[in-house]
């Protein structure tokens, strides 16, 4: 309109969607490059593992990912794995399956990445076995994901030595929606982060005290070995839920109505930008610095006073994996990016392999959602909207406009 041009909303979503195809390649395209794509991600990262599993028909059912740095870099990652999913919103939906580590220094270490055609226990299983193949099972090793049933069933299954814990954070959400009593996350939150069993016990009480249900739902149905770090069997370290996770999701909620290649090109130019600027950090200051240990480290006093009575040096205490060596091997490779497909070279034995679009269901007439409903407990904000004249910020019974006036509303001129 700023042109004076006078187009129909129809018109001109089609021109952006047009536009969008020029540069992301169409839904239908990415499926028939897949093999080519994962070929040469293979060929310029040596080491890294693709999978595409395919129906009777050759339509596509699930893809995985880990590049080949990712899994040798792996070995200077603390053994915790946060494994989540989100759902995408492009034209063939799917759900996108994410798990990560973190280095030494907090930062989230992405490991594997998967997308399947819906949350269920068939499609984690599949997944959790390649990721099984890739990072191996061991008794050191934590895997931490919400207490979605098909997640719980799929670890029992591939995961025979790993340990599974639940994220604190969804157990807290679970807490306040089937229980309502806020009053109690304090001591609840106090519970999960203390390493003595006698504090661990005195929250307990009091919780119970004020609601005996709460703790009966603790002990019995979650279980104390799921969520607290007292009574977990394996090492946990610092990390107690699945936010490492959920900041990737974050990362990647405007790529997630993107084909399938744009989504795992996206995904690629981060992670290769993340190992480069990692590596040009940690590299520097392990050279500069006379100190071994990232600024994670920050033991407890009691600790400090103990070390220094028996003569023992505090930094021998510590592990491994909170020194710099560490993270500058786990960064010490360059994640290389694909490039334009007019520059790949592909056998034909490769390009001639067929993965048609997965089958989808009719959709419903209207915009699609774009926004996933809320977990269990988790409350959003609502901006009140007066139904009088349409202003945000207050109601109609609370309106003092006598003028029709729009103040608060957002902009009309935006372009769809």
């Amino acid at each position: 309109m700023k042109l004076g041009a006078q187009i129909s909303y129809y018109k001109a979503w089609r021109g952006r969607k047009h536009a969008h195809t020029l540069i992301r390649g169409s839904p239908e395209q990415s499926f028939y490059i897949l093999p080519s794509y994962f070929h040469m991600l293979v060929k310029l990262n040596p080491g890294t593992v693709t999978h595409i599993e395919v129906d009777g028909e050759n339509r596509f059912k699930y893809l995985f990912l880990v590049f080949g740095v990712v899994i040798r870099g792996f070995r200077y990652m603390r053994k915790v794995v946060g494994i989540e999913d989100t759902f995408l919103k492009g034209q063939y939906q799917g759900v996108l399956l994410v798990s990560t580590a973190q280095d030494g220094n907090g930062q989230c270490y992405p490991l594997a990445w998967g997308i399947v055609d819906s949350e269920n226990e068939d499609a984690w299983t599949w997944f959790l076995t390649q990721l099984k193949e890739v990072i191996g099972d061991t008794d050191e090793l934590v895997l931490i994901s919400d207490r979605a049933p098909s997640i719980k069933k799929a670890i029992s299954t591939v995961f025979e030595k790993a340990h599974h814990g639940a994220c604190a954070w969804h157990v807290a959400q679970n807490i306040r929606n089937n229980f309502k009593c806020a009053d109690i996350m304090g001591s609840y939150w106090s519970a999960v982060n203390t390493y003595r069993c006698e504090d661990f016990a005195e929250y307990m009480t009091k919780i119970s005290h004020r609601y005996s249900r709460v703790a009966e739902y603790l002990e019995n149905e979650v279980g104390f070995e799921k969520w607290s770090q007292c009574h977990y069997p394996g090492l946990r370290y610092n990390i107690t839920t699945t936010n490492m996770v959920e900041s990737l999701n974050s990362m990647l909620v405007n790529a997630r109505d993107f084909p399938y290649v744009a989504l795992l090109n996206v995904i690629q130019e981060k992670m290769s930008k993340w190992w480069n600027d990692r590596r040009i950090v940690f590299r520097p200051r392990f050279a500069q610095s006379n100190s071994r240990h990232t600024s994670q480290l920050n033991p407890v006093t009691y600790h400090v006073k103990g070390a220094h009575h028996a003569q023992v040096s505090i930094y021998s205490l510590v592990s491994p994996y909170y020194t710099k060596e560490y993270c500058v091997l786990a960064y010490g490779e360059t994640i290389y990016l694909v490039g334009s497909q007019s520059q790949w070279d592909v056998p034909n034995k490769v390009a001639a392999r067929v993965v048609l679009p997965r089958e989808v269901k009719d959709k419903k007439r209207g915009r699609p959602k774009t926004s996933r409903f809320p977990l269990v407990g988790e409350f959003r904000k609502r901006k009140n909207r007066c139904g009088k004249y349409g202003a945000y910020g207050h109601y109609k019974k609370k309106c003092n406009s006598q003028t029709g006036s729009t103040e608060g509303n957002p902009p009309t001129d935006v372009p769809v």
